[in-house]
């Protein structure tokens, strides 16, 4: 037990959820044990928060006290939908990453809220069938309205094609934005010095808590700034390697073994 655990942060694909995309019956009830303790949980995550809205209501957790980071730390958000913190990319910006992928033929999707802009593409963007719930439409950089403000940008397409061609990325590509793999199929693009890292530290000094009283969990490269800064960093038993070598917990369960509940039970309650 961990007595001073305030905060939780929970990476959702891989980590809360299995692999039907579910919340199962033992990490909920974990959850909720957690929160009656006066814990704060938190979903923190590259989707939007119209794309978690379903676990939030299922999780109890869609309070004006309760709160998501969403857009990997790009936005911080009660969950009635307040914004606390943004910051988003320049359409200058996102012309620049359009015209790195095209050259590498890799599809360019733009996320505006819960809106997607799927780019001309040589390649078919993947990223439909990753997030059903999102609206998707047809369009260019050139004829958004100037004062479009854009979230991330990502890039789907087979895990073994986006694997060869991100080898290719411009090194200082890497020097202008953040950028890491969510998913086998996914690459996303973020603001400079933006990640989840980002967004918990702001929402940490937002209730006052300090980063040994918060533990985060995850599983991929995304989750891994999270995973350094809080003071008890948690990656499942899926996790990457990556992530496993950075961490200060390993989970002996998988997302499909109710990880998540196992940690909790044992840390913190």
């Amino acid at each position: 037990m961990n007595a001073d655990i305030k905060l939780i942060a929970l990476d959702l694909d891989g980590t809360l959820l299995n692999a039907k995309k579910e919340i199962s019956t033992e990490n909920a009830a974990a959850i909720q044990k957690a929160r009656a303790k006066g814990i704060h949980v938190v979903l923190t995550t590259g989707r939007p928060l119209v794309a978690i809205h379903s676990y939030l209501e299922q999780l109890e957790m869609t309070g004006f006290d309760d709160f998501s980071i969403t857009f990997n730390g790009g936005l911080i958000q009660r969950n009635t939908g307040d914004i606390l913190s943004k910051k988003t990319f320049t359409l200058s910006e996102t012309k620049d990453i359009k015209a790195m992928t095209q050259n590498l033929g890799l599809p360019c999707d733009l996320l505006s809220e819960g809106v997607v802009y799927m780019t001309a593409s040589r390649v078919p963007s993947l990223y439909p069938t990753l997030n059903k719930i999102l609206t998707f439409k047809q369009a260019e950089i050139e004829t958004l309205p100037k004062q479009t403000l854009i979230n991330k940008v990502v890039s789907c397409t087979e895990a073994k094609v986006l694997d060869e061609k991100i080898l290719d990325f411009p090194s200082d590509f890497y020097d202008k934005y953040e950028i890491f793999k969510s998913q086998a199929k996914l690459v996303e693009f973020m603001p400079k010095g933006i990640n989840k890292a980002y967004g918990l530290e702001k929402l940490a000094d937002l209730l006052h808590l300090n980063p040994h009283e918060v533990m985060a969990m995850g599983d991929e490269e995304n989750d891994l700034s999270m995973i350094q800064w809080a003071g008890c960093g948690v990656a499942m038993g899926n996790a990457v390697a990556q992530l496993k070598e950075k961490a200060a917990v390993i989970a002996d369960r998988t997302n499909d073994e109710n990880a998540v509940a196992a940690v909790i039970e044992q840390y913190v309650l």
